[in-house]
């Protein structure tokens, strides 16, 4: 799931080599996805109104339905 959310956020920021995706596992069934990105470049992430990381987030939570697992996302700065 990492990958896919790396390649995701990759194309929608100027910085691409920047982009930092980690997943750390809390218990068996739960993961965080954490996004590090350059300063210039988090706003793309949020997007407007944060549509942007809603949408990503939905597409975590539909991901994990299949895989019986609940994904959160960060963005951390």
């Amino acid at each position: 799931m990492k990958d896919a959310v790396e390649l995701i956020v990759k194309h929608l920021v100027r910085e691409a080599e920047s982009v930092d995706v980690r997943e750390v596992e809390r218990d068996r069934s739960t993961s965080v996805i954490e996004i590090r990105v350059a300063q210039a470049d988090v706003g793309k992430i949020i997007g407007r109104q944060g549509r942007t990381v809603k949408a990503l987030r939905s597409l975590l939570h539909a991901a994990g339905e299949k895989q019986r697992k609940r994904y959160h996302l960060e963005i951390v700065e």
